[in-house]
């Protein structure tokens, strides 16, 4: 595994970059942006992060959120949230999912949403600004040493951060440590299924792409296990075909075959699970 300092530079210096690109041109990283920008490495929208949210519920929230939205899945449609609770997000980015909670979980409740790029930190807090929402909070620092008190929250979210780790097992222990009992762990991840090629998993740019650091799907509930977890499930959301992850692999400047795929799939997953309830 490549070091864990140059991934998280790799992770910090792309997701700053994205942020940077929605403050100064209006574009996320996966909208109208150039290959050499460092950023998706493609002009499209890239397969993982397109087509996350309704117009629903994205009425009300900043384009400059959405835009800078680069996630797999949408953990607050799927996540059951209610009035008065606290939620924490690993890796908040712009903030959309925060803002999103924020407004699911009502005056009486918090939102707090975690990240170590201040490029993105200073976005979230201006598209909180606009949309005009108090019961939010953004914090810096890692999801790897969480700077909040010990059960101190009722759920954690995340959206395709947690695989950027190089260390998940802390995360999943700073997780377990900051959840409440009875508190719910539900973030939207990718997993992989077989094995990915080799190349993909060597690669910084696909780790910073979200792709290199996905755990096996039964590392993932193995982990959370360990970490103190219970009732783990993991629901696919989505299974990428191949050509797909041909297509990012090139995108990564990685030339895979597609015979290489036929040993495993990767997808987007909703992972769940608890804290167990404190015996009474």
């Amino acid at each position: 595994m490549r070091n864990k300092a140059d991934i998280r530079e790799v992770v910090r210096d792309r997701y700053a970059s994205a942020a940077r690109q929605v403050s100064q041109r209006g574009g996320g990283c996966c909208g109208p942006v150039n290959a050499s920008d460092g950023c998706c490495g493609s002009t499209e929208k890239n397969v993982i992060t397109r087509d996350l949210y309704s117009a629903d519920e994205l009425a009300g929230i900043p384009e400059a959120a959405a835009l800078a939205s680069l996630g797999c899945g949408n953990p607050t449609a799927l996540a059951q949230l209610n009035p008065g609770e606290v939620v924490l997000d690993l890796g908040s980015g712009g903030g959309i999912d925060v803002l999103l909670s924020a407004r699911r979980v009502g005056p009486s409740g918090k939102a707090y949403g975690l990240d170590m790029t201040d490029e993105m930190l200073e976005l979230a807090r201006r598209n909180q600004k606009e949309a005009g929402v108090s019961n939010a909070e953004f914090l810096k620092g890692t999801i790897e040493d969480v700077p909040l008190p010990d059960e101190s929250v009722d759920v954690i979210i995340s959206n395709c951060v947690i695989n950027l780790s190089p260390d998940k097992d802390r995360v999943l222990r700073e997780a377990f440590r900051v959840l409440r009992p009875g508190g719910r762990f539900a973030v939207s991840d990718l997993v992989v299924q077989g094995d990915l090629p080799e190349a993909l998993r060597r690669s910084l740019e696909a780790w910073g792409g979200c792709v290199a650091g996905a755990l096996h799907e039964d590392d993932y509930r193995a982990k959370l296990s360990a970490a103190g977890f219970s009732d783990v499930e993991i629901e696919v959301t989505r299974a990428y075909e191949d050509e797909e992850v041909l297509r990012l692999a090139r995108e990564y400047g990685i030339d895979i075959g597609a015979e290489v795929l036929s040993r495993g799939r990767l997808f987007s997953a909703f992972v769940r699970a608890r804290r167990p309830a404190r015996a009474s």
